[in-house]
């Protein structure tokens, strides 16, 4: 009985707890509490507040051939400046699909909407690629843009040959290109000290990116924006003008040698800031 009256008594104490106001605020701050806790111990909950404050896309870069991802080095840090999530994409150069599954694996990784710029053979790549619901645009700068069907040599038929092929060397089935043929049909205007690098870090592409079909064309369904290289030793200017204007792209010359982002940086950048201004309005 003892026990039981401990209990009644405890009881009465309780009861009499549960129907104060004191009570009733300290609950209602334990459940805030506690659903702050679970709120920030979620982390989808913090992925969720770092996509609704930016709503920037990501910007993603695509080398062409006897380049590499630092051909961007010109561009790239006034993007990262101004906020913008950015990535150079490391072509194999060896397939068309080995290099357009490295350009999705960038699209995968950025994780929102992007903006494909695609230079030189890089345009073959992102027109394939670009098909994924979340590019918004794409930019070629001096770049391939092939319809279905196409390939590199099929497309570069249309027009008269540059002299570029005249500097290609072939070593086991990859090409590179010889210091001629940076200074006078890759990066010809560059200062010397450009050339030379270019020259240097140039990566040997396999002859199997010319065998490359596109299947995929995305400038069909997406916006799309261009930059002819005017003084191009390596695509005629006259292809990137036909190529352009078939994608209704909307284009801009350049003063440049087909290494636009070296040779023109400003003025590929200006384009590359209308095609973002596009797709955020």
């Amino acid at each position: 009985m003892k026990s039981k009256s401990t209990e009644t008594k405890a009881g009465k104490r309780l009861e009499r707890t549960t129907v104060g106001p004191g009570w009733q605020n300290s609950r209602k701050l334990l459940a805030l509490l506690f659903l702050s806790a679970a709120f920030l111990s979620n982390p989808n909950s913090n992925a969720q507040i770092a996509d609704t404050t930016s709503m920037k896309p990501t910007i993603i870069f695509v080398h062409g051939l006897w380049a590499d991802g630092s051909c961007w080095n010109k561009i790239i840090p006034s993007l990262v400046d101004q906020g913008f999530n950015v990535i150079s994409v490391q072509n194999p150069t060896t397939s068309l699909e080995d290099d357009v599954a490295a350009t999705k694996r960038a699209i995968k990784l950025a994780g929102r909407d992007v903006i494909l710029i695609g230079h030189s053979w890089g345009g073959f790549v992102i027109t394939e690629a670009g098909d994924d619901p979340h590019v918004k645009a794409l930019v070629y700068v001096a770049a391939y843009a092939p319809d279905q069907g196409e390939t590199v040599p099929s497309v570069t038929k249309r027009v008269p040959d540059t002299q570029l092929t005249n500097f290609v060397q072939n070593i086991d089935g990859f090409l590179t290109l010889s210091k001629e043929g940076v200074t006078k049909a890759f990066a010809n205007g560059l200062p010397a000290d450009e050339q030379n690098m270019i020259f240097c870090v140039q990566q040997p592409a396999s002859q199997n990116v010319f065998k490359g079909v596109a299947s995929h064309v995305a400038w069909k369904e997406k916006p799309s924006w261009y930059v002819v290289a005017a003084y191009d030793q390596t695509i005629n200017p006259d292809l990137e003008r036909l190529m352009a204007e078939r994608a209704k792209a909307k284009t801009t010359t350049v003063k440049s040698p087909h290494v636009a982002m070296l040779g023109q940086p400003t003025e590929v950048l200006g384009v590359i800031r209308e095609a973002i201004q596009s797709v955020t309005k």
